[in-house]
């Protein structure tokens, strides 16, 4: 699909997905899981009736390599043949369900919430309102910085973040900061939320390790840009489309943590897709679907796998371990796009 620079960032989303929105939120677990209009991997039928394998190709080797450098190992002897499914209602919506293994999760993760966010370059959602206080890592032994200490979790949960204005907001913990209040980080561009674009002067690096994974799983899209989202069950992401990027190259979506109930719909929301993801699903949005409309109504709690419900705490990293369980209530998406055309 060519780019599309006469979409409105600002639009007003259809009224009947609002309204599936609104429903989905509301809904039961038990009700949802008994709805057969929610694509679910775990039901056959369901993924029988909603989606169709798709036929993208991969470059295996690569894929292997890619995988072995992202967990700093030697290339894999064997690696994952990811299924792909296309959702019928949609063409070019692609899903990759189990994309990622446990290992390359942990691993994110790592990246992300220890390194990246203790990264002053990455704004958050927090830089608003406060100013922030970074750690720092005082290992006597901390030579490698990407793999040290130098991370929120192992600050003192008490420090607080003092407010940018004292009249309208208090004081905020660390604890408080990493338990709830952080729903955002911005690695590579850093999109400005209020006038919905991305700023001219030249962004942050993308870190590298995880733009070659990336690559290595949708070689189509260079990830130039990316927002983390922290999402707690009762949180959700309204409708929306993101169409501020200038070019086509496919929104890439994966999820880390709780289930979640993605929906998406086309422009004129005559066709919807609502998927319930799992813990290393991914999206690719692409083609026709590269500009609908989508939200996360609904995070289910209690449903974190066990590999990863005691992240950050490590039996060697005694420095997490009032952070024990952390990820048991916490779903984190690492949303990339492509900015530009190269």
């Amino acid at each position: 699909m060519a780019y599309r620079a006469d979409l409105d960032a600002h639009a007003r989303p259809p009224e009947n997905l609002r309204i599936l929105f609104k429903k989905i939120q509301k809904a039961s677990p038990e009700d949802l899981a008994l709805d057969e209009a929610i694509l679910d991997f775990e039901n056959p039928s369901s993924v029988d009736l909603h989606a169709s394998p798709s036929n993208v190709g991969w470059d295996l080797d690569n894929l292997r390599q890619a995988i072995g450098h992202f967990l700093n190992n030697e290339a894999l002897s064997s690696g994952p043949r990811p299924s792909i499914y296309e959702a019928k209602a949609l063409p070019g919506l692609l899903i990759y369900p189990g994309l990622l293994s446990s290992p390359v999760q942990a691993a994110l993760l790592d990246k992300l919430l220890h390194r990246d966010l203790a990264n002053p370059e990455h704004l958050t959602n927090v830089h608003l309102f406060h100013e922030m206080i970074y750690p720092e890592d005082t290992r006597a032994d901390a030579i490698d910085k990407t793999a040290t200490l130098n991370s929120f979790f192992a600050m003192n949960s008490s420090t607080l973040l003092e407010p940018k204005d004292p009249a309208i907001h208090k004081p905020m913990s660390i604890a408080q900061m990493m338990r709830r209040k952080l729903r955002w980080m911005t690695l590579g561009g850093q999109y400005d939320w209020t006038n919905k674009v991305y700023p001219d002067e030249e962004p942050p690096s993308f870190p590298v390790d995880i733009a070659d994974l990336l690559k290595a799983f949708f070689p189509t899209v260079d990830a130039q840009a990316a927002i983390v989202n922290l999402y707690t069950p009762g949180d959700t992401l309204s409708v929306h489309r993101d169409v501020s990027e200038e070019c086509d190259r496919g929104l890439i979506s994966v999820s880390i943590g709780c289930d979640a109930l993605f929906m998406v719909g086309n422009e004129d929301d005559s066709s919807v897709a609502t998927i319930r993801l799992r813990s290393g699903d991914a999206i690719l949005m692409t083609g026709s679907s590269r500009y609908a409309w989508h939200a996360v109504p609904k995070v289910l709690g209690a449903t974190c796998p066990a590999s990863l419900s005691e992240w950050p705490h490590t039996p060697v990293e005694p420095a997490y371990q009032q952070w024990r369980g952390w990820m048991q209530t916490k779903r984190i998406n690492l949303n990339v796009r492509q900015m530009k055309q190269v």
